[in-house]
């Protein structure tokens, strides 16, 4: 973990309130891994006062990639500064995803909702990654390419309106059978992605052994969480949540678990599933 001013290289919109950022970090980026975040403070004044957690969405290189919706001032700001300005980050920060030498002996579903989607394509590129390696080790006359070895996975998507559906090509190149659900039927299965995984998964797992890896909202998390215990299915959430400092020290993010509270900033934001208690607000599914 650093604390680092860095250098913004790509800031633009995408999609209605969605925006894409790239940022040169040369010194972490090859640390960062699937799950994880960075802090950033999007303006050189104390005015917002917090940082933004954003998730890491890709690495290439020396760059850091972010996506991330426009909801409140902060995230506003961030949307109007431009290449060529600095941005004060720290990270990586918080745990990602647990990826283990059983993971690639199964399939995994990727599940995101809405700006979820977010930290899934750098878990995906990541699998894919491990796929090629592997193959190549195997037969080592071919080179390296994602398109060579793609990435057996089945990707999920839900959104409002088709509007708002993220990075289905970039899945697909990599590989991906790529499904949509969207609320209003403008595009693929009508209704909540976590009833489309309802429907997909009594065959996937007749066929195959799985592993679900999700992000979005808590109500489509628990959902997911209680389908995936009906199957027997390990599965790996990561929490949005509203952190303050990003390090576990003000306490403002904790999460009920079988072995007590924990930081989501700092244990998580990546959660085994059948770890996590849900409470309160959490039970409306």
């Amino acid at each position: 973990m650093l604390q680092i001013k860095v250098k913004i290289l790509y800031n633009k919109k995408i999609k209605v309130n969605y925006f894409h950022l790239v940022l040169r970090i040369p010194k972490i980026a090859k640390d960062s891994l699937p799950g994880q975040f960075f802090n950033i403070k999007v303006s050189d004044t104390c005015e917002p006062l917090l940082r933004r957690p954003l998730s890491i969405h890709r690495v290439k290189g020396t760059n850091i990639e972010f996506l991330y919706e426009v909801v409140g001032r902060a995230t506003q700001i961030l949307s109007q500064r431009r290449p060529g300005e600095y941005l004060d980050v720290i990270g990586p920060l918080g745990n990602g995803f647990n990826l283990t030498p059983n993971t690639y002996n199964l399939t995994p579903i990727l599940v995101a909702g809405g700006i979820g989607v977010a930290p899934l394509l750098f878990l995906a590129d990541k699998l894919a990654y491990s796929v090629e390696r592997r193959a190549y080790r195997k037969n080592k006359k071919f080179k390296l390419s994602a398109k060579r070895y793609p990435l057996n996975a089945l990707v999920l998507i839900g959104a409002k309106s088709t509007g708002q559906v993220l990075r289905k090509k970039e899945f697909k190149a990599l590989g991906c059978e790529v499904k949509i659900a969207t609320d209003d039927a403008s595009e693929g299965f009508k209704g909540k992605v976590t009833e489309l995984l309802k429907n997909i998964l009594p065959l996937a797992i007749s066929h195959k052994p799985l592993a679900i890896y999700a992000c979005g909202p808590r109500p489509m998390l628990k959902e997911i969480i209680r389908i995936s215990k009906k199957y027997n299915i390990p599965t790996q959430v990561s929490l949005e949540e509203h952190m303050a400092c990003g390090i576990g020290a003000c306490l403002g993010c904790v999460m009920n678990t079988k072995e007590g509270f924990k930081r989501v900033c700092k244990e998580g934001p990546v959660f085994n599933g059948d770890e996590i208690i849900w409470v309160g607000k959490e039970e409306v599914g």
